[in-house]
């Protein structure tokens, strides 16, 4: 996409640089994965890598274990995960993730950012099936890596694709193996970069440059939202 891709990264850098919105999103991340799969970092591996990334940004090392004991406390309790789906500008189709502690507030919040782009929600699974939920890991390939080799390793991890672009190497599984694929990776002394839950559009379709910048305005907004942990979209 060229120039319209650039466009879309650079925005994206821009909003996550934003310390103050930042940090509230990591430390949330943390306390659900902690609360999900209790508070050891070596027994659960999505603490492991929400910690790991809060690192990566930077985050004090008090901010994370507040999170971490949070995940045993009333504030954790009051959080509910929920997810929306919805149509934007030009068609573009949005699954949000959050996480939140006042339902009413946040579907509210995310139906008025739809609204106001043109677009709006549709009912609660219309779009699962126009994505693929997959566990996805990123890492820096080294020199003397062999990539048909690590293919080999992972598969019996839950590996189902591996990319490599300009040295990162991407690799993909369903999302039921996200523990078990990074455990693998870690095994193979491979320093993860990076390493999620993504939802993957089945059919990727192209805008232009024009009609990305209508669609990152909405982005914009609902990603600045405190309550918002991921947004998806089936841009290509």
């Amino acid at each position: 996409m060229g120039r319209a891709f650039e466009y879309r990264r650079a925005a994206k850098e821009k909003r996550w640089d934003k310390m103050s919105k930042l940090f509230p999103k990591l430390g949330k991340a943390i306390t659900l994965a902690a609360k999900e799969g209790g508070p050891d970092p070596e027994m659960n591996a999505k603490l492991r890598l929400a910690i790991q990334t809060a690192k990566s940004q930077n985050m004090p090392k008090d901010n994370i274990e507040s999170a971490i004991k949070r995940a045993s406390g009333k504030d954790a309790e009051n959080f509910t995960e929920v997810n929306y789906e919805g149509k934007g500008p030009h068609g573009v189709l949005v699954f949000v993730e959050c996480a939140s502690d006042n339902t009413t507030r946040t579907v509210a919040n995310v139906k008025s950012y739809f609204n106001k782009a043109g677009g709006s929600l549709v009912p609660t699974g219309s779009l699962e099936f126009m994505f693929s939920r997959k566990a996805v890991v990123e890492f820096s390939k080294t020199e003397g890596m062999d990539i048909e080799e690590l293919e080999l390793e992972l598969i019996d991890a839950g590996l189902e694709e591996i990319e490599e672009n300009d040295g990162v190497v991407t690799i993909f599984g369903d999302y039921t193996n996200f523990g078990t694929l990074t455990k693998a990776v870690e095994e193979l002394d491979i320093e993860v970069s990076k390493a999620n839950l993504q939802r993957i559009p089945t059919s990727p379709v192209e805008f232009t440059e024009e009609q990305l910048i209508d669609i990152e305005k909405m982005l914009d907004k609902i990603e600045d939202d405190d309550d918002i942990q991921a947004v998806f979209t089936n841009i290509a």
